[in-house]
């Protein structure tokens, strides 16, 4: 049966929030991907895709962007296409940041966050960020491109407590306990 997998091919990463309350600092998450070569699968990212970016070749891109969570339905969406992805690329890191300006931020901060990463209409995993109540930023997705070159989605929060550039430099690479 494995030779007929297709694996995952086309994910969609989504982020909502709700509003700062009245008179307080807007509330910014952003969606982050980082993709690994081959050679390199741990290391410095090839490239990193965020709201001012996407992929060289247009297969990770950002379909909506909100600064404020005022949104309707999900503020963020990242998608990626995995099936097009160039060979030499092994790993994709998939993040979610709040950015820390005007005011420092954790997720316990952040008004019913929520996490949906979804192939077409399958949900592959839902999240409230729960887990990382005191981090900053945190990795939600780990995309592994196997040896038959169909990719395996392993889900995953880990929080971080970086700043954004910090995040995106260290986000796929092994944590030290």
């Amino acid at each position: 049966m494995s030779a007929i997998n297709k694996g995952i091919r086309k994910v969609e990463v989504s982020v909502k929030w709700d509003p700062s309350p009245a008179g307080e600092p807007p509330t910014d998450l952003d969606i982050v991907a980082a993709t690994y070569l081959a050679s390199d699968p741990y290391g410095d990212p090839a490239y990193v895709v965020h709201f001012d970016s996407r992929s060289p070749d247009g297969t990770i891109y950002l379909n909506r962007d909100s600064k404020d969570g005022k949104g309707f339905g999900w503020d963020e969406v990242m998608t990626l296409e995995l099936n097009r992805l160039d060979s030499r690329y092994a790993r994709v890191m998939v993040g979610v940041v709040i950015q820390q300006r005007p005011a420092k931020r954790t997720f316990v901060s952040v008004i019913k966050p929520a996490l949906r990463i979804r192939e077409d209409y399958t949900v592959l995993a839902e999240d409230d960020f729960g887990g990382v109540l005191g981090s900053t930023a945190t990795t939600v997705a780990e995309f592994v491109r196997q040896d038959s070159g169909t990719w395996e989605f392993r889900p995953g929060i880990l929080g971080f407590e970086d700043d954004p550039a910090t995040f995106t430099a260290t986000m796929g690479r092994p944590r030290q306990p």
